[in-house]
């Protein structure tokens, strides 16, 4: 269906993404929701009249300067430090450098945007020098807030650098309109940051359901090579903040439990390890894996292009999502979205996302054995987990990118006309 163009003021958004692409494979190094977010919405954004361009920062030579999507949706790659896949806190000397070279191409293509849409803290400070310098409204989105995951944080993590805490507090106070995902976010961003509300908004992000929806998990199976078992999936990067070991903890602790009267089940881990501290939960996963003596029911996946991994969500009984932090929950979204229910932490933006006792289960305090107890609920209890995927497949019929699309044009509006 052709989308319907709603918006004849705003007609063309730059947005910054320093340090993560849109055109990375999800799951990968820092790869991850905000890279879906970013392509899906500009296709979108597209559909509705809007051109789009993405600066972020180059980490391939051989990457084109510019590359066009779609007509339409354009990435720019900015030189800014060595070409390689920095962390995030590498890039942090090189922020100035990105800036730089995201506003002398603009001004030397005389381009003009009507607004300028910053993702994550790093991206901020950008967006704040191009609003200063070019006179551009700015909307930033901070997808994961430091503040917010330090007081959830795994003891194996790093606190958040007194750079980034700064830089946050920074781009509230100068953003014409900071979006939360969740109304749990705007929470957040008032009690950790003292944001003023009148600056603060709401857009969800979306679930593409031409991609995720429902299907036979029997064909999912076959095209994978799945047998049939029952399958307990994880998918994300692993990183001690998505709850990784967390999962596997949870997966031992349900074998613990099971009877001989119970279908056999396995784990499946769909990501990559993401930087040194992916790497420690790595092998803290292999480690409970060796441990528990559950090597032959735990299989590892790299990250999948969407498509495959739709066939991973269908192909699952449920889906554990147990995340120490998450302003939003893509990965559960995008599972409910093909009618699996989610087992996941009551935490962050996931009670916004899962719709406790009706499209899945919420679990406090990362307790693994509260999520074996969950998943078993399900794995056991067919009517019980009939009635959850029901209930997941309609609620995720409140997310989409036509409704992303049509809050943030509002919203860009709104800023655009002060």
């Amino acid at each position: 269906m052709t989308s319907k163009i709603i918006s004849n003021r705003i007609s063309k958004v730059a947005y910054i993404a320093m340090h993560s692409s849109p055109l990375l494979q999800p799951g990968q190094g820092d790869a991850g929701g905000m890279n879906v977010y970013l392509d899906r919405l500009s296709h979108t954004m597209v559909g509705r009249g809007v051109d789009v361009t993405v600066f972020t920062r180059r980490f391939d030579r051989d990457l084109a300067h510019v590359i066009e999507v779609v007509p339409g949706y354009r990435v720019v790659h900015i030189d800014a430090g060595s070409i390689d896949r920095l962390n995030v806190s590498q890039m942090q000397d090189h922020v100035g450098a990105f800036s730089d070279g995201v506003i002398d191409w603009i001004k030397e293509r005389n381009r003009s945007y009507e607004i300028v849409h910053s993702h994550y803290w790093l991206s901020g400070r950008t967006g704040v020098r191009m609003k200063d310098m070019l006179q551009i409204p700015l909307a930033n989105s901070f997808h994961t807030l430091g503040k917010v995951k330090d007081a959830t944080r795994h003891p194996s993590e790093d606190t958040s650098t007194h750079t980034r805490l700064m830089t946050e507090a920074d781009v509230i106070a100068r953003s014409d309109c900071v979006i939360a995902s969740t109304p749990f976010e705007f929470d957040d961003l008032l009690e950790h940051y003292d944001a003023t509300p009148e600056r603060l908004c709401v857009s969800a992000p979306g679930v593409d359901h031409a991609v995720f929806h429902p299907g036979d998990q029997h064909t999912a199976r076959a095209r994978l090579g799945f047998g049939t078992e029952q399958i307990v999936l994880f998918v994300g990067r692993i990183q001690a903040h998505k709850g990784t070991s967390t999962a596997v903890e949870a997966f031992a602790d349900l074998l613990d439990a099971r009877t001989s009267e119970n279908l056999p089940v396995m784990l499946h881990i769909v990501g990559g390890a993401s930087g040194a501290q992916g790497r420690w939960e790595l092998e803290e996963c292999r480690r409970i894996i060796a441990q528990r003596q559950i090597a032959s029911k735990v299989r590892f996946f790299e990250p999948q292009p969407h498509a495959v991994l739709a066939d991973h969500y269908r192909a699952a009984n449920v889906v554990i999502v147990p995340s120490r932090s998450e302003s939003f929950g893509l990965v559960a979204a995008e599972a409910q979205a093909c009618g699996i229910p989610v087992v996941a932490s009551n935490i962050g933006g996931l009670p916004y996302v899962v719709n406790a006792s009706e499209s899945g289960l919420l679990v406090n305090d990362h307790d693994p054995s509260a999520f074996a107890t969950a998943i078993a609920a399900i794995l056991d209890h067919p009517g019980f987990a009939e009635r959850l995927s029901e209930g997941a497949l309609a609620f995720s019929e409140r997310f989409s990118w036509e409704a992303t699309a049509t809050r943030l044009l509002e919203l860009y509006e709104g800023i655009s006309a002060k």
